[in-house]
């Protein structure tokens, strides 16, 4: 300590070299800082002087923000969002996806996901395609999900009308060669494999919960292709399917960084009495129905004690999602469930972040901060055109099973309760943030367009959606949470199911005013 107190001293005194050598050449010279020097008087709320001042981009006035929409002669909805920037986001969404596979081989909208981009009248393979494409700095992608098929480009503005042409072509002029299906197979087969070994079980409870909620129709059908129906899918099944829901009433066109009318002009040119690969017959099994909630149980029994293995294998873990039927996004309670969905919150025991992540929702702060054997506990909201589903989804030790179980069914319980004006006005923050943050990323705002126009054949802007989330209050998120406890619930259950309690269990402490399990009592454990 003494070494140390009087290296410090002779520092200080200069007589080490640094002050040897700051008494030769004299004191350091001080950086000039842009803090300092030369506007040393001008506040920062004031512009600086002799600073040209800066020319933001403008619109019209007219014109603004909105979302314009065109329909066509033929249906087609032609719908653009203003978005400043050298690239643009194009693409065409259907009405079509499993929910509509009713008459039809269960996987179909699975196998067109994964044909999507394949060769065509005009490109021979998806690689010409790709390298089309690349001329405009472009990319593109396909998503299919249980309502909407989507296929988007995003490319340099200035091949607006390549990217219009190429998309016409690949969604109604597809080749669906013998080589490209079985292809396909391959993919599905390998994606499948990969949906039951993943350690992240969340793709496959949501097929569950949805296979629960709706025993048999609509959303309940399954989203990616059954086994045993991948050999069975061929170009004549895909055509008959193609046939009835690749029409132009059901179909927009939206972009995201294009002039309105040119975007029109393109799509006149390439959509307006084209005549697809299948033919022009008329559609004769579109089905029009409407979901059916059934609410009951899916179970999988599986052995997750190997999921994933190495020097710190993932713990054997049961997995359990608890859904109510909520409403669809067209109905006036869908923000006050989506209010409710913030509140809840939750996410894995080792998430990492501050209040902004939702440290302070209802399943941080009375599940996860008080259970430390429970691995995860997330809600999550799933909304369509005719109904909705509000889930928690909990993962635990098998032997805590029931008490998980208990846990989620009084936190249901609880959503009808008492709501705290300072947690409701948080997480209606949320909401704002993450609504207006998502809406910075131009391929959201091309997705929120197009969802939006196919499902209503117009457009919420984000301020009028802030406005409605605010005018949310505390007896809107009771009387939603009561209307929603009185369903009967749906269950996804995956791994060891030995604990589980039975449906009608589950059914009745959601009924009960305190949430808990009817008590069972057994002479052998």
């Amino acid at each position: 300590m003494a070494a140390m107190v009087l290296a410090a001293t002779r520092l200080l005194r200069g007589s080490g070299s640094w002050g040897r050598s700051r008494l030769r050449f004299g004191a350091p010279a001080y950086r000039q800082f842009s803090s300092g020097g030369a506007y040393p008087s001008v506040p920062l709320s004031s512009p600086l002087p002799g600073v040209p001042k800066p020319v933001f981009a403008t619109v019209d006035g007219q014109e603004k923000f909105e979302t314009r929409v065109t329909t066509l002669e033929n249906g087609l909805r032609v719908a653009s969002q203003n978005k400043f920037g050298q690239f643009c986001t194009v693409g065409i969404l259907i009405n079509s996806g499993s929910r509509y596979e009713a008459k039809y081989l269960s996987g179909i909208a699975h196998f067109l996901e994964k044909l999507a981009f394949s060769s065509t009248d005009r490109f021979d393979s998806k690689d010409e395609i790709l390298l089309t494409l690349e001329k405009h700095g472009g990319i593109c992608d396909c998503q299919t999900s249980r309502d909407t098929t989507m296929y988007a480009v995003s490319a340099d503005s200035k091949g607006l009308d390549t990217v219009v042409g190429l998309l016409a072509d690949v969604v109604l002029h597809p080749r669906l060669t013998d080589e490209e299906i079985e292809l396909t197979r391959m993919a599905v087969r390998f994606e499948l494999e990969d949906l039951s070994m993943r350690p992240d079980p969340e793709p496959l409870l949501t097929e569950m919960i949805h296979e629960a909620a709706y025993r048999e129709n609509t959303v309940g059908l399954h989203r990616f292709c059954p086994t045993e129906n991948i050999a069975k899918i061929d170009r004549p099944v895909l055509h008959s399917y193609l046939r009835n829901y690749y029409t132009p009433d059901r179909m927009v066109l939206a972009g995201v960084g294009v002039g309105h009318e040119q975007l029109v002009e393109c799509a006149r040119k390439y959509l307006l009495g084209a005549r697809p690969a299948w033919g022009s017959g008329a559609a004769v099994h579109v089905d029009g129905s409407v979901a059916q909630y059934t609410g009951g149980i899916a179970r999988l029994e599986r052995d997750m004690s190997s999921v994933s293995l190495g020097p710190t294998p993932f713990p054997e873990l049961t997995h359990i999602m608890i859904g109510l039927e909520s409403c669809s996004f067209l109905e006036g309670d869908f923000l006050p469930f989506a209010v409710l969905n913030m509140m809840m919150g939750g996410g894995g025991s080792f998430s990492a972040g501050g209040p902004g992540k939702g440290m302070f929702t209802r399943l941080y702060l009375n599940v996860l901060n008080r259970h430390h054997w429970m691995y995860n506990a997330t809600s999550y909201h799933h909304s369509y055109e005719d109904t909705g589903l509000l889930c928690i989804h909990a993962s635990a030790d098998p032997r805590q099973v029931r008490e998980m179980v208990e846990i989620i069914t009084r936190e249901f319980v609880l959503t009808a309760g008492t709501v705290d004006v300072v947690e409701l006005e948080r997480a209606k923050t949320q909401l704002t943030s993450m609504l207006m943050m998502n809406l910075e990323a131009r391929p959201v705002i091309f997705e929120d367009v197009g969802r939006q126009v196919l499902a209503t054949r117009s457009r919420k802007l984000p301020h009028e959606l802030c406005a409605l989330i605010r005018d949310v209050k505390p007896e809107d998120i009771k009387r939603v949470a009561s209307a929603m406890l009185r369903r009967k619930p749906a269950v996804a259950a995956l791994g060891d199911l030995s604990d589980l309690p039975a449906y009608e269990h589950i059914q009745a402490a959601l009924a009960n005013k305190d949430g808990r399990l009817p008590r069972t009592y057994r002479l052998f454990r």
